[in-house]
């Protein structure tokens, strides 16, 4: 039915300049942010489904329900309704098929827990005639008024708008904003000619924000989220950053959604998407606190203050009023940096006769009542944001400690609140809680023994050597402990098992979704007993070159004595370069140092005889097929247990013509007397190496230990774009455990130059923590 569209010109006429902007734009410099979660990344093209989508509500239900988290905007990204490079419809077949019930139930359980829709779209669809441009105005109202969507994001993944439609667009914003004023239109990369004025925000940069995918390290550093950590402030808070990716490379999130809400607080923040319910379970309640605590303030934050770089450092932040200010530092350098902040107007202060300091992040801190005028020294640690207020008022918080660092686990919820006391091992605090007029004190002494050593430091310059003779099984190591699968079976294996019902079935979902196991990109397809999954050589984004052939290497986690090994694939095709009843070497060791040479012949279910193999865990050849259905094991003529078996598809052997064997080395000898908890060591090698061309391990009393994780991240069969390349500062992390202490440890790095110009490079070893070594405790109040 065609809808009749009525607009108060009056009301325009009647508005100031600042209110005819908001009604517009839907929104202007003073609106409060709108808290954001999208889809994107959850799903690719091919568009979420009512599964993943209700899986998704539901996790943030859960949020809302276990720590008062409040969710203002839900927003289904693309393939929803339009895709890439085409228009549709929510009556079509294909989106009939995504959400068989409509898209009326998601939109009454968002209703119904104060949730507001979004919906990815392009800026056209209106067709040839003005029946087909009706038909298409009357969907898009209809979101708004009958599907609780509340914003819009237009994209030009899925094409231009046609300069003869910009009247339709004009048409459909300036309905919609008459019902709905605070209704938000997101712009990413598009000529929206004269509807622009209804535009609330642009992409900043035009820069997604999905981790080692489209921004990536371009220093060396002890995590993978420096780029995003780095971007500065824009002039208008009428901008996107496109939020905080929790979809690869977890750690230190937080960091960055500090950042992104309090720094930026740009219309949109806190914004998170991809697949948040891929962090640990104790990161809940501080993904919530952080939440909480930007709604709390979030009328104020509108209000903002660049601080002199000479001061503070790169692109800090102060924004509240004359009574209270919330200020974000970040230390993008190796070595802890300590800032002076001084309590008067130079941070927007109105004289007060005591001001409360507290630091809010990495951790919160009661820095105690200072008088306005003095100056407060906050240090922030490595590559690190740090969130501090300043207040001449009574303080917001439902619970406040002081005397210890602490997290917040739950203070919204129920009548009994939650702390997380912090401490370091060895030390003993006596602390003091308040909430709601009462008051309690007490003492904690944390376990350990006190330690002078910071958990960062720098542990040595390494030195330039000779190549040494075990080159080989250095680089192997290395590629044994690494890993080629998508980037958020990655996350997943970080953050480990859940206990949370709401957690596990938006995992399930995401995980269990036909794309995602269809595109082959997780090992443990190998091993499902399953056929009809496999493990794939990703082609999609270039990951894999027809020049460079990669191996198939194995894994099977301890030694192990086999009579066979069968691969079994599905088609010709699927060997790659092998062809059927063509023999391919290989090898296999127990060492990474000693390596024999078997033959097998290749075949839909290629037979290796392992039975002059000896005992064995490792395993290597060339010319990987570009899909593996299964690995299967026998011994004794019974299949064997593959749990903890693993393979990688993407990596060169040594000596391949794409990496070549080591031209130069570097090397560090130490021992470690103290290894906090959660310690790993960064081997940094700063300067320009060449693509995959400087590799890293570590030999702890001449045991191998190769680096699962490296910055930037190692290549990938990734769910949607691929691992973004480079030639400079990779940084690779050995994580240290106990029986490493009081052992020699010697740090390897090796470059394969061959020698081509303009490669130097400076390596060093580090270390680093996360979280930070605090002991905890928690307690009720």
């Amino acid at each position: 039915m065609k809808r009749i569209i009525v607009i108060s010109f009056l009301s325009f006429a009647l508005m100031t300049p600042a209110n005819a902007q908001a009604s517009l734009a839907g929104a202007d410099e003073s609106t409060p942010s709108h808290s954001e979660y999208f889809t994107w990344i959850n799903h690719s093209f091919e568009g979420p489904t009512a599964q993943t989508v209700m899986a998704g509500l539901d996790f943030f239900k859960y949020l809302q329900d276990a720590y008062g988290m409040h969710l203002d905007i839900f927003a289904l990204d693309a393939g929803t309704i339009d895709g890439w490079n085409f228009y549709d419809s929510m009556d079509s077949p294909r989106v009939r098929r995504h959400f068989p019930d409509g898209f009326g139930p998601i939109a009454e359980f968002s209703r119904q827990n104060g949730i507001r829709l979004g919906m990815w779209c392009g800026p056209d669809g209106f067709g040839e005639t003005d029946e087909d441009a009706q038909k298409r105005l009357d969907m898009m109202l209809s979101l708004a008024d009958d599907y609780n969507v509340g914003l819009f994001k237009m994209d030009a993944c899925c094409g231009p708008l046609r300069p003869e439609k910009n009247v339709w667009v004009e048409r459909m914003m300036s309905t919609i904003r008459a019902n709905h004023p605070d209704f938000v239109l997101l712009n990413h990369r598009l000529d929206l000619g004269g509807a622009t004025r209804y535009s609330t925000t642009y992409l900043l940069d035009g820069q997604e924000t999905y981790i080692d995918v489209h921004l990536s390290n371009d220093v060396t550093a002890p995590h993978h989220r420096v780029a995003t950590l780095s971007r500065g402030v824009p002039p208008t808070r009428l901008t996107e950053d496109h939020g905080v990716c929790i979809s690869s490379c977890p750690d230190f999130w937080e960091d960055d959604l500090i950042l992104q809400a309090f720094n930026r607080d740009l219309i949109l923040a806190p914004e998170i998407y991809g697949n948040p319910w891929l962090l640990r379970d104790d990161e809940y309640s501080q993904l919530a606190f952080i939440f909480n605590l930007h709604r709390d303030y979030r009328d104020i934050l509108v209000n903002g203050l660049r601080l002199p770089e000479e001061s503070y450092g790169p692109d800090a932040m102060s924004r509240g009023d004359g009574s209270t200010r919330l200020l974000t530092l970040r230390n993008l350098s190796w070595e802890p940096v300590t800032y002076r902040i001084s309590l008067s107007d130079e941070i927007g202060l109105d004289k007060a006769s005591k001001l409360q300091v507290r630091m809010y992040h990495p951790y919160i801190y009661d820095m105690g009542k200072h008088a306005y005028g003095s100056t407060v020294d906050v240090t922030v640690l490595p590559f690190r944001s740090c969130l501090v207020k300043v207040t001449g008022t009574p303080e917001k918080d439902p619970v406040t400690v002081s005397g210890i660092p602490y997290q917040i686990v739950n203070d919204r919820v129920g009548s009994v609140s939650t702390v997380r006391l912090l401490g370091r091992p060895g030390e003993t605090y006596r602390y003091r809680i308040k909430s709601a007029g009462k008051s309690r004190s007490g003492t904690v002494r944390f376990p350990g023994t006190l330690s002078d050593e910071s958990p960062y430091r720098l542990i040595s310059a390494m030195e330039e050597c000779e190549v040494p003779e075990d080159a080989a099984a250095i680089f192997y190591s290395t590629i044994y402990a690494a890993d080629n699968n998508a980037l958020e079976v990655r996350a997943l294996e970080r953050s480990g098992q859940t206990a949370i019902p709401q957690v596990k079935a938006a995992r399930d979902a995401f995980f269990g979704q036909d794309r995602f196991v269809g595109r082959g990109v997780w090992d443990r397809n190998l091993f499902d007993g399953d056929k009809g999954t496999g493990f794939d050589v990703c082609m999609r984004w270039d990951d894999a070159r027809p020049t460079r052939w990669s191996m198939l290497t194995l894994d099977m986690g301890k030694l192990t004595t086999l009579d066979s090994l069968i691969f079994s694939t599905d088609s010709e095709h699927s060997l790659g370069r092998q062809k059927v009843e063509q023999a391919e070497n290989v090898y296999v060791s127990a060492d990474l140092k000693e390596w024999k040479r078997l033959k097998m012949l290749s075949g839909l279910d290629s037979c290796l005889d392992m039975r002059q193999a000896g005992e064995v865990r490792y395993l290597r050849f060339n010319n990987c097929p570009l899909r593996l259905c299964e690995i299967s094991g026998f011994q004794d003529g019974e299949q064997v247990c593959t749990d903890g078996w693993r393979v990688n598809n993407l990596f060169e052997s040594y000596g391949s013509d794409g990496i070549g064997e080591a031209t130069n080395a570097w090397k560090s000898e130490f021992v470690l007397d103290d290894i906090p908890e959660n310690s790993y060591l960064c081997i940094a090698i700063n300067g320009r190496h060449g693509e995959e061309k400087a590799w890293a391990g570590i030999k702890v009393d001449g045991r191998y230990v190769g680096c699962p994780d490296r910055a930037p991240s190692y290549p990938s069969n990734t769910f949607e774009c691929g691992v973004r390349r480079s030639d400079s500062n990779y940084t690779y992390y050995v994580p240290l455990t106990p029986d490493m202490k009081g052992k020699k440890i010697e740090a390897w790095v090796l470059t394969m130059w061959d020698g081509e110009d303009g490669m130097s490079v400076a390596p060093e070893i580090r270390m680093s923590n996360y979280p930070h070594p605090f002991c905890t405790r928690e307690i009720e109040f």
